[in-house]
């Protein structure tokens, strides 16, 4: 792992970007050592400069967290071949047309979730090796990422996971297995989820200890307190 560039921001968190091999990321720590450690995903692809991530990550941060988020395989700014660019196209125009997206979906976002999960592994692997960071490791963001890496990963010890209306097959089969405890968010009026497929996706967890939170409004509408009782949460199970 390369840091290639660091600032101090004005909460006192340390904000440096880093690469690992071909995989660029960024990282948070906050002034305070050992902080447990949260990986921070973004949904489908989207740039781990997005600002929604970006501010989700400073809150967290603030609060006493290491928390690290990459541009995986086929995510932010990483290569995608010309398939999945097409895929996304015709699930745009889908969508948009109100036609059914199950099968375009699919084609491109079940080989995301393959190729992101062994990236990630890869970076909590070297992330663990920093001085001052310390386990156990939550995760927050992307469902169908954040379903494979609970599954897979056993130093994951609790999860917070956003929408799930759209999970590939491979992630809902294997909602049964995951059972550490679990934070789930879900937008009653999510344009690009649908909701029942959201709860019933939430009962097949097999978390004995699970949370859902549904708040009133569209994808992004989540409000802001969401990350407080999010910090609420890992602090029950990482500190």
């Amino acid at each position: 792992m390369r840091f290639i560039s660091e600032q101090r921001l004005d909460d006192g968190v340390l904000e440096r970007e880093f690469t690992l091999g071909e995989i660029p990321g960024t990282l948070w720590t906050p002034g305070s050592a050992p902080a447990p450690l949260v990986l921070m995903a973004h949904n489908n692809g989207l740039p781990k400069a997005e600002p929604r991530l970006v501010a989700r990550a400073r809150y967290t941060a603030a609060r006493g967290y290491a928390v690290a988020t990459v541009d995986a395989a086929g995510c932010g700014d990483r290569p995608r071949s010309a398939a999945d660019e097409q895929a996304r196209a015709e699930l745009r125009r889908a969508m948009r047309a109100g036609e059914p997206v199950d099968e375009i979906f699919e084609s491109f976002t079940g080989p995301l979730v393959e190729n992101a999960a062994p990236e990630w592994r890869t970076t909590l692997d070297a992330l663990l090796q920093l001085p001052g960071i310390d386990g156990p490791v939550g995760y927050s963001g992307w469902t169908a990422l954040g379903i494979r890496l609970a599954v897979t990963e056993p130093r994951i010890a609790a999860a917070g996971f956003f929408a799930g209306g759209y999970v590939p097959r491979a992630q809902r089969e294997q909602a049964r297995q995951v059972t550490v405890p679990l934070l789930f968010l879900l937008q009653w009026d999510d344009e690009g989820n649908p909701r029942q497929r959201a709860l019933d996706l939430f009962d097949a967890f097999g978390s004995k200890e699970k949370t859902l939170h549904a708040n009133l409004g569209g994808h992004t509408g989540t409000p802001w307190f969401e990350l407080e009782d999010g910090c609420r949460f890992f602090g029950r199970h990482l500190k």
